[in-house]
């Protein structure tokens, strides 16, 4: 274990006080596992404890806040109350084997499909098809439904009640699930909010329901949890389409973010070191640098994307990171932080073994999206 390792599995104090036994986590990832009824299988469970020994902190997969917030087949629910037993299954599961286990929060807005919602009316900030990986790209005609004013400030007290719920099941904290073009992004973006009122227009009034439900969310936290609660937030630093949130939109955001008493921030990328496209000085700049400089210590930084071997997470951690999130790398090899630990790193596996589903305790509708995907996994 030379000195960069060790770095990797230091301790990491969180702003509230809760402290991380290393600087490495598990990305939340979405399993596709759990019961048509939103309750958690035993499968999925075991998914969870089988990734949970190494990391010091766990994000779960996202968990749906309201009944038209279900994007997945598959996605367990945190809606109501009776899910509280449900949610408590997987809080253990994590804590059991020693990590923090983090319930991420979520709509899935205009991406939701009808199939899996009430009365199949799905439901955004504006009537704005998506132009990519959402039901209305499949079904060209169907536009989401614009939330009224009313239900925007009922969908930000269900973010709460989902967090309390957190806080009865056991949860170390709560990951506010602002990225990947669902329902949070869907108000930030230029592209998905067309409103007029308080919650759409200038980029500042986007800003609004985000915010908002930060507020809620921290809000709640005060009143309920009776010792110190993680609240992060995850967000999408630019979308590719026009108009559509540009890094320089996210550099604002994130100012205001890194002033809200959040424990963290977690970027969400497909890759580390990919560099920011528009709406900034240079386009050779990764976008991680432009966050740290804006964030300037305010809240730590969870960075992500396509780590695989302990040189790629010492080269991830040079840029001044100080926590690092491990997603599709902790499904290859669960035992990847213990290798490293142990001074094994040549023993870990990068490519997705076909022939290991059992002994790598992945869930069958998982591994199904994993085998019939090509290129989402290496070896695959």
């Amino acid at each position: 274990m030379n000195g960069n390792e060790e770095y990797m599995l230091t301790s990491y104090t969180l702003p509230n006080g809760v402290e991380l036994k290393n600087r490495l986590v598990m990305a939340p990832m979405t399993n596709f596992s759990s019961n048509p009824d939103g309750t958690v299988t035993e499968a999925e469970v075991n998914y969870y404890a089988r990734r949970s020994k190494g990391v010091s902190m766990v994000v779960t997969a996202c968990t749906y806040v309201t009944p038209n917030g279900k994007g997945f087949h598959g996605e367990f629910g945190g809606d109501k109350d009776e899910m509280i037993p449900s949610l408590k299954q997987v809080a253990d599961a994590i804590k059991g084997q020693g990590a923090k286990a983090v319930l991420q929060i979520f709509h899935g807005g205009r991406m939701c499909p009808p199939a899996l919602v009430p009365n199949g009316e799905i439901v955004s900030a504006s009537d704005v098809p998506a132009e990519r990986g959402g039901v209305s790209t499949e079904e060209p005609d169907l536009k989401p439904r614009a939330l009224t004013e009313s239900e925007v400030q009922e969908m930000i007290r269900s973010f709460g009640e989902t967090t309390r719920r957190a806080i009865e099941a056991g949860y170390d904290g709560v990951e506010i699930h602002g990225a990947n073009g669902y329902l949070i992004q869907q108000f930030f973006s230029p592209h998905s909010n067309k409103r007029e009122d308080q919650f759409g227009g200038s980029l500042e009034k986007r800003m609004t329901f985000p915010l908002a439900i930060v507020d809620e969310v921290k809000r709640v936290v005060k009143e309920h949890a009776t010792s110190p609660f993680i609240v992060g937030y995850r967000f999408s630093p630019e979308e590719p389409e026009t108009p559509g949130i540009t890094m320089g939109d996210t550099l604002k955001l994130v100012d205001e973010l890194a002033d809200k008493g959040l424990d963290y921030l977690h970027v969400s990328l497909q890759d580390f070191h990919s560099t920011a496209k528009r709406a900034v000085e240079d386009t050779n700049k990764k976008r991680i640098d432009y966050l740290l400089e804006t964030i300037n210590n305010r809240v730590p930084l969870i960075g992500v994307g396509s780590i695989y071997t302990a040189e790629d997470a010492r080269k991830a951690f040079e840029s001044g990171v100080p926590l690092l999130a491990l997603g599709r790398e902790l499904i290859i090899d669960p035992d990847w932080v213990q290798k490293v630990a142990e001074g094994k790193e040549a023993d870990i596996v990068t490519k997705i073994d076909k022939t290991k589903q059992e002994e790598l305790v992945v869930p069958d509708p998982l591994w199904a999206a994993i085998v019939n995907t090509p290129g989402w996994f290496p070896g695959v």
